[in-house]
């Protein structure tokens, strides 16, 4: 058993606290939040957080964490340049060796980031699922069904495996997007939905082209599209969801739609910016994703944060706007939420111990007058001291605990974006 005394705790329960109270971990699960006892148990490890913060991990709602290995490499272009001549053709070159090794690298980047858990839809799902594992690190995978999958039943054999993996691995449906799927292979996927009960999520309204052409297409919108297909019935979510209309958005309330906002990504590659305020204020639950780091370049939670609420103040001329509570809720614990990950969205007993030890001596943050604001607008990865996962300490004080040194990542990682780039 593991205890967290001295400190104070930040919890979501019925609206954010922060209180002076400990936390004991046995196994990979809280079992105890509250005042110190006078008959305590045997611990294998106190840990005196020193007037630190201990939170629920964010969770990275929405990313491709084996893109790290073109970090830099596609900046600074139009959207179809980068994506046609700088990274379609390098990801084709992608072997599972290499996503095994790019994933460790992007889990070392979240770690760093006080993120407990990905969303992550890319290619080659054994060996992403068997470096998650590997590292002690918690995944969602969503497939990405598109026309140029070769074989489109391989959806249903990945969701039966990884759903029966490794408790740490999880498995959700999904298409990439509205523009690279076609007609009947929606209808294959909505089946899969059904037979299964089970939400969809995709990328859905990302750019403005997008969202014309969806309506050239077939006279609706994306969100309007995939809920007449079938995609929604179970619920899901969309990743990005800028260019929604006040339909979308009324159908994403009605239907328990998760938006997944990326700001970060959507400016870099000038895409617009979410109606998150509009979102949040029609009844749709949202969670906030790094995207990957070909688009970002960070897997920085601390960054999304910031950027989500003051893009916000910018685009409705509104300081009042993006509240600071609203992303960091979003980070926390919508994340885990839209990701199907209940028990890992707050500190209670029973909760996953998917934990983050905030530094509060830096001084960023400093005084302590607001710490929720303090998190959102003047925290940095910097203030995460130690970050754990499913009860096992990954990340502490600038080392990492995942299996291997960070050099020999380092290496291999450099060694393959040399062959492939």
């Amino acid at each position: 058993m593991i205890r967290f005394y001295n400190g104070k705790i930040l919890s979501f329960g019925g609206g954010i606290k922060v209180r002076d109270d400990e936390v004991w971990v046995e196994g990979n699960s809280i079992v105890y939040v509250g005042p110190a006892k006078e008959d305590m148990p045997a611990f294998q490890r106190q840990i005196d957080l020193k007037g630190d913060l201990l939170i629920p991990g964010f969770k990275d709602a929405h990313t491709h964490t084996a893109m790290v290995f073109l970090r830099s490499y596609a900046d600074d272009l139009p959207l179809q340049d980068w994506l046609y001549n700088k990274v379609f053709p390098h990801e084709a070159k992608l072997t599972p060796e290499a996503i095994y090794q790019f994933t460790r690298l992007g889990i070392m980047e979240y770690l760093s980031s006080g993120i407990t858990a990905s969303f992550d839809m890319y290619y080659h799902n054994e060996a992403y699922a068997k470096a998650n594992v590997d590292c002690g690190f918690r995944t969602v995978i969503c497939s990405a069904m598109n026309d140029f999958d070769a074989d489109p039943t391989n959806i249903e054999r990945e969701y039966l495996r990884f759903n029966n993996y490794n408790e740490l691995v999880s498995y959700k449906l999904g298409i990439h997007a509205e523009y690279t799927t076609g007609l009947q292979r929606m209808e294959y996927m909505a089946s899969l939905a059904e037979k299964y009960q089970a939400p969809c999520y995709m990328h859905c309204c990302e750019t403005k082209a997008e969202v014309e052409g969806c309506l050239e297409r077939h006279g609706l919108t994306p969100p309007q599209l995939l809920d007449r297909m079938g995609l929604f019935r179970y619920g899901g979510g969309g990743f990005h969801c800028v260019w929604m209309s006040q339909e979308d958005i009324e159908l994403f309330a009605r239907k328990g739609i998760y938006a997944v906002t990326n700001p970060a990504s959507n400016v870099k590659l000038a895409s617009g910016v979410a109606p998150v305020d509009r979102l949040l204020a029609a009844g749709v639950p949202m969670a906030i994703g790094t995207d990957g780091a070909a688009s970002n370049n960070a897997l920085d939670m601390f960054r999304e944060m910031y950027l989500a609420s003051c893009m916000q103040k910018l685009s409705l001329w509104d300081a009042s706007a993006g509240k600071a509570e609203d992303m960091l809720t979003m980070a926390c614990v919508g994340g885990a939420q839209a990701m199907g990950l209940d028990d890992c969205d707050d500190i209670a007993p029973g909760k996953k111990a998917d934990l983050c030890v905030i530094d509060l001596r830096r001084p960023n943050m400093q005084p302590l007058l607001n710490i929720p604001k303090n998190l959102v607008y003047s925290g940095s990865k910097e203030n995460v001291r130690l970050t754990m996962v499913n009860g096992r300490i990954l990340y502490e004080n600038g080392r990492f605990f995942i299996g291997e040194e960070p050099e020999e990542i380092y290496r291999q990682v450099n060694d393959l974006c040399r062959s492939i780039l």
